[in-house]
């Protein structure tokens, strides 16, 4: 990269980086080099930004799972809308799809890393955690619609449903289809289903 040229929001170009780098080889590849390389800036970039790698690193987490933010607010919209088991597909396919399992196997490949996101984040896997808030608040809005039955108990089934989805999708090799997913959503969900 020559010299006295202007790289324009450095920090998501090299967010990006680590977006294609973990969604292409997995956590065990992403290094400050591999990242650089990969956005096509200077290692010094890096550290002219982030105070070392695993401070990166725990920014990077975190600024995904801010972005989850719009995806739960999507599926609040959608709470009266559609089938539950549909809108719960959707989202999960959408969050599962995306760099999050590639997230969590991060936050647990790296011990500097979990102790960094500990500052800020108190417990659990931040984007495991924030999907988990995300599908309970969802829940508990259609419980108020009365789509729910009026005892679904939301803190559990949001959790189950979380960590059935990252099951079915934590093999890089093979990623689940839509009916897989609908059948595992709607085993979770049909007990809670309003008559």
């Amino acid at each position: 990269m020559p010299t006295g040229v202007t790289i324009r929001d450095v920090r998501e170009q090299l967010f990006d980086a680590a977006d294609r780098i973990l969604l292409r080889h997995g956590p065990s590849a992403l290094t400050s080099r591999a990242v650089t390389a990969e956005a096509g800036v200077a290692k010094g970039v890096l550290h002219r930004h982030f105070a070392d790698f695993d401070a990166f690193l725990a920014e990077f987490v975190l600024d995904r799972v801010n972005r989850m933010d719009a995806q739960a607010a999507a599926l609040l919209d959608a709470a009266g809308a559609g089938s539950v088991a549909d809108n719960l597909t959707d989202a999960l396919i959408a969050l599962f799809g995306s760099v999050a399992v590639a997230i969590v196997a991060l936050v647990t490949f790296r011990d500097e890393l979990r102790a960094r996101l500990r500052e800020t984040w108190p417990a659990g896997v931040p984007v495991l955690t924030e999907a988990v808030i995300m599908i309970a608040a969802y829940l508990a809005a259609e419980r108020d619609l009365g789509r729910l039955a009026p005892d679904a108990v939301v803190d559990a089934l949001a959790p189950t449903l979380i960590g059935t989805a990252h099951l079915l999708f934590a093999d890089r090799g093979a990623r689940p289809d839509r009916e897989a997913v609908h059948r595992a959503v709607t085993a979770v969900v049909a007990g809670a289903l309003a008559p």
